[in-house]
């Protein structure tokens, strides 16, 4: 037998298309139930419980009850960029499910990666950091300059404590749409939630769409302009 990580068994668990509906469906960063990620894999709740025992028992997802309900999570945000990459190798191999619709221009442009910004302006963000030298390093090896610190501090986001917690502050997820880096970590969901914080954007309900209003899509501009 063969030594080593089991990608065979990884593979197994996302690539049944009833479980990578759920698994994207939780993308989104909410929890849900075993009944809403039902009828987002077109299946019934019995057989879904059945997918949602293997997923977790694979570790990646956990469940939270609350009072009699039980809702579900991706395990960590290891599991969403796992999930980000297939995407866009998905994409870039012509494997799309479905025509483009009304909302994909919109998912492209700004939508919520399980809890930090991408798309187009995820990916604008962090272009914008690395050229005014905010951020030093590749982009899969990275980290804020005193001048990055400064800045951050100055829209209101504390990077001491960002430090403080267990995960990395400054991490790269490669965009599915956009096939560049966009910033994860603990940075990148404290810039999100500083976003919504200023009313700057907002989700849209039952959607991965972040939506910025026209005082936020300026203020965005303002603050990670682009270098050419």
């Amino acid at each position: 037998m063969k030594e080593g990580p089991d990608i065979a068994l990884l593979g197994a668990m996302i690539g049944d298309p009833a479980r990578a509906n759920m698994l994207i469906a939780l993308m989104s960063g909410k929890a849900l139930t075993a009944t809403e990620l039902a009828s987002e894999a077109g299946i019934t709740v019995q057989t879904a419980s059945s997918h949602l025992s293997k997923l977790e028992a694979a570790g990646l997802l956990q469940q939270r009850k609350q009072g009699r309900h039980r809702y579900f999570t991706l395990a960590d945000e290891d599991v969403a960029e796992v999930l980000e990459s297939l995407m866009g190798l998905a994409a870039r191999r012509g494997l799309m499910r479905t025509r483009t619709g009304p909302k994909d221009p919109a998912l492209r442009h700004a939508r919520v990666c399980y809890n930090h910004l991408a798309g187009d302006l995820g990916v604008q963000l962090f272009d914008s950091l690395q050229q005014r030298d905010l951020l030093v390093g590749s982009e899969t090896d990275f980290a804020l300059t005193e001048a990055g610190r400064a800045f951050l501090d100055e829209m209101g986001i504390d990077v001491d404590a960002l430090e403080r917690e267990r995960r990395p502050v400054c991490k790269s997820c490669l965009d599915w749409s956009e096939r560049r880096t966009h910033m994860a970590g603990a940075l990148g969901t404290a810039m999100l939630t500083r976003f919504m914080d200023l009313g700057w954007a907002e989700r849209v309900p039952k959607s991965r769409v972040i939506s910025f209003t026209a005082k936020g899509q300026k203020a965005f501009a303002e603050y990670f302009p682009t270098v050419n």
